[in-house]
């Protein structure tokens, strides 16, 4: 049998067992409603006998849900069989690895960087203006006799 015939197979099962569990569970009394058998109220002349349905349906009720949940277990079984003959399909797969990346233009391959000493930059390098220049690119802070207002 192929996985799906057994899949729908145990589908149908389910949803019947599902439905007769839920009709079993309306249909039976609750604990106190038999409380007039025990006083003879004509229970001895159902067909059950005088401790009544409740044994028989009980025992039934827990048939069907040990069947629900071995149903649900086989319907687990065969979607993990499903998921793994489909395996990859439809995923696209690498059949090579890449290439390595080329090394970035302008620095160095090797573990040795050159490193830069201050004694070798130029001195106006070094320099580090008080204030922006008069007219510069630069606007002037809060403080240096302009405007203080935050804008």
């Amino acid at each position: 049998m192929e996985i799906e015939t057994i899949e729908l197979v145990l589908t149908v099962a389910l949803v019947l067992d599902a439905l007769a569990l839920i009709a079993l569970i309306m249909i039976q009394q609750g604990k106190g409603a038999s409380v007039g058998a025990a006083f003879g109220s004509g229970a001895s002349q159902t067909m059950f006998g005088s401790a009544g349905a409740s044994s028989f349906l009980n025992t039934l009720t827990t048939w069907l849900a040990v069947g629900f949940f071995l149903v649900t277990f086989g319907l687990a079984w065969t979607a993990r069989e499903r998921a793994q003959s489909l395996g990859t399909v439809g995923i696209p797969q690498v059949e090579e690895r890449a290439p390595e990346a080329p090394a970035p233009i302008g620095l160095p391959v090797e573990d040795d960087f050159p490193t830069l000493q201050i004694e070798d930059a130029p001195a106006e390098a070094l320099e580090v203006p008080a204030s922006p220049e008069e007219g510069g690119d630069v606007p002037a802070a809060p403080g240096d006799g302009g405007d203080d207002r935050v804008p």
